[in-house]
């Protein structure tokens, strides 16, 4: 595939910092003109994915029904499980050769684990080595829950790239950072290669913006409403140097973008930045001229808005949680019922394909 790169800020900062841009979706129109604006990789989870096979009826719902006459016994998930595997391969050659460039660190195409085995670590080990075999640029995604911690560290020592998902704090972000380099640690030690593994932690900043304002409201704080907008640019500096502090390989990425600053004020940083295409556009349409903003802390009244919230300092302090309270904290909650909704409503949409309204 021939490039014709898009000139604007997101192909400056790619080209003048270390900070590397992923597209937040795996559809491939928009993944070809991310990789135009200078994009080397692609994240996805079951309601992105749902969305992709949505907008693209015409391809998919005939492939459905092909596969429903192929598997006459699989189940409604069974079928749509295996579109979202066919959409990941058809997105990740499109990154084939960024991958080979890059040798591995960038070009990957994320996977997300089904969020229904989410209360077991085998079976999502199990998942992300299978899905990590679809094609040689794929990354995982597993859930940074009690569950999940144990299952990032055993498909990191099987080899697979994983990608931390279900994550909007900096203990779950540094406590899962901390699960891959077991798990990159022992392969070394057992002699296997690691060479071309990208393993990258999500913390999905705008979930947590929308969690602490919930909170703020439920609560009836009388706050400033501008400060919350910088929960989650709060939360990923932090982790960001929480890791380099550690001596983490994994790189924090920015999700769930609510605001143009979890790309802007992430600038400069040796990370990921995921956003959807949409907020590509506006970035790269918007005449914003690079600068480095990761180590320029978040303005000291802001902070001390945040941390009067004591829901924030949770997400804030690298001990603020133990994993079993991963499970029951907010955004995780809000977050793993919404990609459960995503698998119920693409198995309706394979049931109307293969069993219609008469």
């Amino acid at each position: 595939m021939t490039i014709e790169y898009t000139p604007g800020p997101l192909l400056d900062a790619s080209r003048s910092t270390p900070t590397a841009l992923w597209n937040d979706s795996a559809d491939p129109d928009e993944l070809k003109q991310s990789i135009s604006f200078g994009g080397v990789g692609a994240t996805c989870n079951p309601s992105i994915a749902y969305t992709c096979i949505n907008q693209r009826k015409d391809v998919w719902l005939p492939r459905i029904a092909e596969l429903a006459e192929k598997m006459p016994e699989a189940t409604e998930s069974q079928i749509g499980w295996q579109v979202v595997r066919e959409l990941s391969v058809e997105a990740a050659k499109l990154l084939e050769p960024i991958f080979d460039e890059q040798n591995g660190r960038n070009g990957r195409l994320s996977i997300q684990t089904d969020p229904r085995l989410a209360r077991n670590a085998k079976a999502l080990a199990d998942q992300a080595e299978e899905f990590s075999k679809l094609a040689r640029n794929i990354i995982v995604k597993i859930p940074a829950t009690s569950v999940g911690i144990k299952a990032i560290e055993d498909a990191t020592h099987r080899g697979v790239s994983v990608n931390v998902t279900v994550s909007f704090s900096v203990p779950q972000a540094v406590t899962t950072g901390e699960a891959i380099e077991r798990g990159l640690k022992r392969r070394e030690a057992e002699g296997k290669d690691i060479s071309t593994m990208g393993p990258v932690v999500t913390l999905m900043g705008g979930r947590l913006d929308d969690w602490i304002k919930i909170v703020a409201k439920r609560d009836n704080l009388f706050i400033d409403p501008g400060h919350l907008e910088w929960a989650g640019v709060a939360a990923l500096k932090r982790a960001y140097h929480e890791f380099q502090a550690r001596g983490l390989r994994a790189r924090v990425l920015s999700a769930a973008f609510r605001n143009v600053m979890h790309w802007s004020e992430l600038v400069g940083g040796d990370l990921v930045v995921s956003p959807p295409f949409k907020w590509q556009k506006l970035i790269n349409d918007s005449g914003y001229k690079v600068v480095n903003r990761i180590d320029e802390p978040v303005a000291p009244e802001i902070m001390k808005t945040l941390e009067s919230i004591p829901e924030f300092v949770r997400a804030y302090e690298p001990d603020g949680m133990t994993p079993e309270e991963f499970d029951t904290f907010g955004a995780t909650v809000r977050t793993l019922r919404g990609f459960l909704q995503a698998d119920a409503d693409l198995d309706t949409l394979v049931r109307d394909v293969i069993m219609p309204q008469p």
